[in-house]
């Protein structure tokens, strides 16, 4: 089996040079054939310089992207399409769940040979908002209920940023996928149904906290847009998948 993992980034010059160096070692410990792929989203700092020099001394390190900020979506969608693994997974560049997230998400998928793709939620146990305030646990489960009504699935959390998929089913869906945005996810998985994929859920826990990039008010309205504009586009795409 060969494991691909995307690692969507912008403007890390932070922390990417840690970020490198956990994912490869917990990779190249754990796997003897994998990909680790950092799609650059466009940006205006050296991150990607960074990941360059790492890629010249393993080749298991790729460096993919362009040089216009298009948003996550476009990054994991180039990352993804770039990948030649068996099993696909996508996380964030801050190691939010840990790296061991991406190993339980392979193990996921190979307890169940009829998965097709697992979501990471936090709400499946009883930590996984540790360290959250009450305020911000309070607003993010709102949301995700809420997009998740107007989505039409009952997963318990679309948005975590951990996802895991077998590759030919991750290269299909990432294919029709046309959202740049945050609102991504909600394509993947609706995408996902189109297509007629069974999918999971495993729990994880953030670990790893940082000021986040999505601003509550102003991005949750737009998504409720770009959500409602993604259930129309791929109504259309079930037409014709079937």
């Amino acid at each position: 089996m060969k494991l691909s993992v995307i690692i969507p980034m912008y403007n890390e010059s932070s922390i990417i040079g840690s970020s490198v160096q956990q994912f490869n070692d917990y990779l190249s410990s754990n796997y003897e054939d994998y990909e680790l792929i950092f799609s650059n989203d466009g940006s205006k700092d050296d991150c990607g310089d960074t990941v360059a020099a790492y890629a010249e001394k393993d080749p298991r390190v790729k460096l993919v992207g362009y040089e216009q900020n298009r948003g996550k979506g476009c990054a994991v969608r180039t990352g993804v399409l770039a990948s030649t693994g068996d099993v696909v997974v996508f996380t964030d560049c801050d190691i939010a769940f840990g790296v061991d997230a991406v190993g339980r998400a392979v193990e996921h998928l190979s307890a169940d040979p009829d998965e097709d793709m697992v979501v990471g939620s936090r709400n499946l146990s009883g930590d996984g908002y540790e360290g959250y305030t009450f305020i911000r646990k309070l607003a993010s489960k709102t949301y995700i209920k809420i997009l998740g009504l107007i989505g039409g699935f009952k997963l318990s959390d679309s948005q975590c940023g951990i996802k895991g998929f077998r590759g030919e089913a991750a290269r299909n869906i990432f294919s029709e996928c046309e959202t740049d945005g945050f609102a991504f996810d909600f394509e993947v998985i609706m995408l996902a149904q189109a297509f007629g994929y069974k999918i999971g859920e495993m729990p994880v826990k953030i670990i790893n906290h940082r000021e986040s990039k999505v601003h509550v008010m102003s991005d949750a309205v737009k998504m409720i847009r770009d959500v409602i504009k993604i259930k129309k586009r791929v109504k259309a795409k079930r037409l014709k998948l079937r």
